[in-house]
């Protein structure tokens, strides 16, 4: 007696995180295409969206923002300083604490980006009015397997691993 489609649990079609890694990868293929004209990749983009958003940032708080660790987010700051587009900087009271800024040429490319998270939308083929649902399930998502990671590595003793863009 062969299984019906969809009953065996162990079938990638049946994997959750298969869908939501595919789907990612076809979404940042597609940022890769429409930020090559800006000379930057997604990650930097993704650094890029925070500053233009938020201001000059201590790289402590970039990474909490982005859910990156200083290992992962420091070389992005680098390419992104020598692309001229950030500029870091020691604060004076606490030299352990680095601010992350943007140059003008940085505040300027904003403007040649505005029509990118539009762009994708289109791409989609979600109907705009479905984006919040879409965001709020990914959140939860990303929120609850967070917990849940946490609480695994409590209960056996281990350190997190690194997260990678």
């Amino acid at each position: 007696m062969s299984e019906r489609p969809g009953s065996d649990p162990l079938s990638l079609d049946n994997q959750l995180c298969f869908a939501v890694y595919a789907a990612s990868r076809a979404l940042t293929g597609l940022y890769r295409e429409l930020l090559a004209d800006l000379g930057l990749t997604y990650p930097q983009y993704l650094v890029m969206l925070v500053l233009w958003e938020r201001g000059t940032l201590p790289v402590k708080e970039l990474g909490a923002a982005l859910r990156l660790d200083s290992g992962t987010l420091s070389p992005l700051l680098r390419r992104l300083e020598a692309g001229g587009l950030v500029r870091r900087t020691r604060d004076t009271g606490d030299e352990r604490v680095v601010h992350i800024a943007l140059t003008g040429q940085g505040a300027t490319l904003r403007e040649r980006a505005v029509d990118i998270p539009g762009r994708v939308l289109c791409s989609t083929g979600i109907p705009e009015d479905r984006i919040g649902e879409l965001r709020a399930l990914l959140d939860r998502i990303t929120e609850s397997a967070g917990a849940a990671a946490h609480e695994l590595r409590a209960a056996q003793g281990t350190r997190p691993q690194r997260e990678r863009p």
